[in-house]
């Protein structure tokens, strides 16, 4: 069980630390994101609610206040993680690294945390 809780733990703050990487970025350097947006095909006036949804998807996970709540927060990240790798790899940019370790951190952090947290 305390590896699990390790597990949880660990992939759970890498991903909030990723996501809150990725908020900076949109928030202070919205021009640069802006243009990775244009060049995967995608309207630049998502990224400010997009930023505000990984926010909120964050502090649900780590609030703890409901599971219902709980499961859309990874679900959006799940999907969230899931669009952006197959973005980068369609456009073959070569950065879809990133989101695919993202898409680790979340199934990891969401399998774990059912096991691990009531």
């Amino acid at each position: 069980m305390k590896i699990k809780k390790i597990a949880f733990w660990l992939s759970t703050g890498l991903l909030t630390a990723l996501m809150c990487f990725s908020v900076y970025n949109y928030f202070f350097n919205h021009e640069t994101i802006a243009g990775f947006f244009e060049t995967m095909g995608y309207p630049t006036y998502i990224i400010y609610p997009l930023a505000l949804a990984k926010l909120l998807g964050l502090v649900t996970i780590w609030g703890n206040f409901s599971k219902w709540l709980k499961e859309w927060a990874y679900a959006g990240f799940f999907f969230n993680t899931l669009l952006a790798f197959f973005a980068h790899y369609m456009i073959g940019d070569g950065s879809q690294g990133g989101a695919a370790m993202a898409l680790v951190l979340v199934l990891i952090s969401y399998f774990t945390g059912k096991q691990v947290r009531p």
